[in-house]
């Protein structure tokens, strides 16, 4: 893999971790360091579970990928969250 292979997989990473982060809710715990890394594990868990259903994982950096990404954070969230066992919690400033 190139550097730009690698420098637009953390930004696709970090855009779609950062997206999952607000869907979720847990955006101010996690860090740009854990978006990106959310966003990565998301590419790969999205692109498999795309794959389940006969599409196409990641296949560049575009809008399909990011939502491939996408999704796959927010699922990745959602299991970290309840393996975890840590709750959603709302809190007023």
């Amino acid at each position: 893999m190139d550097a730009m292979g690698i420098i637009s997989w953390i930004i696709l990473g970090g855009l779609a971790g950062w997206v999952a982060s607000m869907i979720v809710g847990n955006n101010r715990e996690q860090g740009v360091i854990g978006n990106i890394v959310v966003g990565i594990i998301g590419a790969f868990l999205g692109g498999f579970i795309v794959s389940l259903f006969g599409g196409s994982g990641v296949t560049g950096f575009n809008l399909w990928s990011f939502l491939v990404a996408l999704l796959g954070a927010v699922v990745a969230l959602f299991i970290w969250r309840a393996v975890s066992g840590r709750s959603h919690r709302v809190t007023h400033s």
